[in-house]
């Protein structure tokens, strides 16, 4: 199961701003931003909390009306690794017509319609993540022109659709939600509470930061185990520790 750090778990609200074509790729896509509503014929895109990502790479070819297109997904964990992801794939087909492409990293998304009419690409791309329920997640669909036009309505099916089979067919596994937490252990319980430490399941310490009186030790785990954790140190210093949540 894939781990993550503890953060907002939708894209809610959002709004975008799209780029000229010919910008740099960074700048070139529709971009979500957390805090503000974005609203499309009125309504408001609302993402829904993400539960999965992808174990690997995976690839799907599909041909419609002899046009071929070919979805590649793969996990990231970082916009700037989703953005690397996109650019090599462009960088290996250039003679391909279109490189639409969509991202999802915790709170942040962005899609981009590569040339396409648009909102007939890259949205329908980032849909299907979001209808899927998937996180930490970056697809692009390559197109080869065909010579023949789909129109808007069959874009919008031919991009959708090959990304939700490819991100459906794509092995996954299950995001574990995490959250750091610290406190300030005393010199004549340290021994004991780093022993402790090795035997909790699913615990992370990092290297104790000294001071004169003891050390600040930093844990990740999952979120769901704050309030057992919480408890045991507070129990195992006698009350003496403060437990608080690290902020990323």
């Amino acid at each position: 199961m894939r781990e993550r750090n503890k953060t907002d778990n939708a894209c809610q609200h959002l709004s975008f701003m799209h780029h000229a074509h010919s910008q740099p790729l960074a700048h070139k896509a529709l971009f979500f931003h957390p805090q503000r509503p974005c609203r499309s014929s009125g309504r408001a895109f609302i993402m829904r909390a993400m539960t999965e990502t992808l174990t690997g790479p995976f690839t799907l070819e599909r041909d419609i009306k002899k046009s071929r297109f070919v979805a590649r997904a793969a996990p990231v964990q970082s916009s700037e690794e989703a953005d690397a992801f996109i650019a090599g794939i462009m960088a290996a087909e250039p003679d391909a017509t279109h490189h639409c492409w969509a991202w999802q990293v915790g709170p942040h998304c962005r899609c981009h319609d590569a040339g396409e009419p648009s909102g007939t690409a890259g949205r329908p791309i980032l849909q299907m993540i979001t209808a899927q329920k998937l996180d930490l997640v970056a697809i692009v669909v390559t197109r080869w022109f065909g010579g023949i036009k789909l129109g808007a309505g069959g874009l919008v099916r031919a991009y959708g659709g090959t990304a939700a089979e490819c991100l459906r067919e794509a092995p996954k596994e299950e995001l574990i939600e995490r959250i750091r937490l610290s406190f300030h252990c005393p010199f004549s319980l340290l021994a004991l509470m780093q022993a402790r430490l090795q035997d909790w399941t699913g615990i992370e310490s990092a290297p104790p930061d000294f001071d004169s009186t003891g050390a600040l030790i930093v844990l990740s785990l999952p979120v769901e185990q704050q309030e057992s954790i919480t408890h045991r140190i507070q129990d195992l210093t006698s009350g003496q520790a403060t437990v608080s949540v690290v902020e990323d």
